[in-house]
């Protein structure tokens, strides 16, 4: 059972540094406040964001901002080894010995000016990984307090059943949304479910502004109507389509336009009817549910 409470939609901030938006230590500091705000008090992390260099702009200006450390809850991934001039790498790969992971979460502390993560997750899964070695990380982190739940990101079911053998897992970071919906049919959400598992969702608004092809083309003919409907924009249509999931999604929302982040908690106060629920879906797939 998780000790950890997050926020109903969490802050992603992989696009908050030099990868995209390149936000200033003022604007950073300027989102995490609109966030709390917001009621938006989970930050998502990875040590590999702007090429290992996002934590640390992010921990300057969480210090700037003077926020309560105990009113926010950080949440950070490793085990990916990137090439970059910041990491002594020759090719991709993956790293989760015991002291890499120890290291890492030491190392993420430090970037984000703080004494502990809420939420520690590999981010993704190695064929030479091995859950003994990884369980004796987790326990050596949770109990010198510098983690307090731990969890995986884009684990399969037996992936997740294989370190779940040798320590809990509190958590899996999965592609999920209305036009990336395997999850919902590979046994991925089920399995969460039954094993007390918390799902969040990266990139929840999938597909429909980023391409033009004939799904989101079907997609976006109904979201208008819904729009019309319900009073709302389309993004939150598509977040409230996730959160009315029973194993509990928790959206990952990555932007940082004002208007938008004023917005992303609507999701959770709206129900959509579940004939438009199916509609959804149905468009998605372009057929009818079997």
């Amino acid at each position: 059972m998780s000790k950890t409470a997050l926020s109903p939609i969490i802050a992603g901030a992989m696009n908050w540094g030099i990868w995209d938006k390149n936000l200033n230590t003022k604007e950073m500091d300027n989102i995490i406040h609109l966030c709390l705000e917001n009621k938006i008090t989970t930050f998502d992390h990875a040590d590999i964001y702007g090429d290992y260099t996002t934590e640390a702009d992010f921990g300057k200006a969480l210090v700037s901002s003077k926020i309560d450390r105990t009113k926010i809850q950080l949440i950070s991934k490793c085990g990916i080894q990137m090439v970059t001039k910041n990491r002594n790498n020759s090719i991709k790969h993956y790293e989760y010995s015991k002291d890499y992971i120890i290291w890492s979460v030491e190392n993420s502390l430090k970037n984000l000016a703080t004494d502990y993560l809420d939420v520690l997750l590999l981010h993704r899964p190695s064929p030479l990984m091995q859950a003994d070695e990884i369980a004796e990380a987790v326990a050596k982190l949770k109990s010198d307090g510098k983690i307090v739940d731990f969890g995986l990101s884009n684990f399969t079911v037996s992936q997740t059943e294989l370190i779940r053998q040798k320590t809990e897992v509190n958590f899996n970071q999965i592609q999920f949304s209305a036009s990336h919906h395997e999850a919902m049919l590979d046994g991925s959400l089920d399995y969460m479910q039954v094993h007390g598992i918390r799902p969040m969702s990266w990139n929840p608004l999938g597909s429909v502004f980023r391409e033009d092809n004939e799904q989101t083309r079907r997609m976006k003919k109904l979201l208008a109507q819904l729009v019309s409907k319900y009073g709302v924009g389309s993004d939150t249509i598509l977040l409230s389509w996730i959160l009315q999931h029973p194993a509990r999604v928790i959206p990952i929302a990555g932007t940082v336009n004002v208007a938008r982040i004023q917005a992303l908690m609507k999701a959770t106060e709206l129900p959509l009817e579940k004939e438009d629920w199916f509609a959804i879906w149905t468009e998605s797939m372009g057929k009818n549910v079997p």
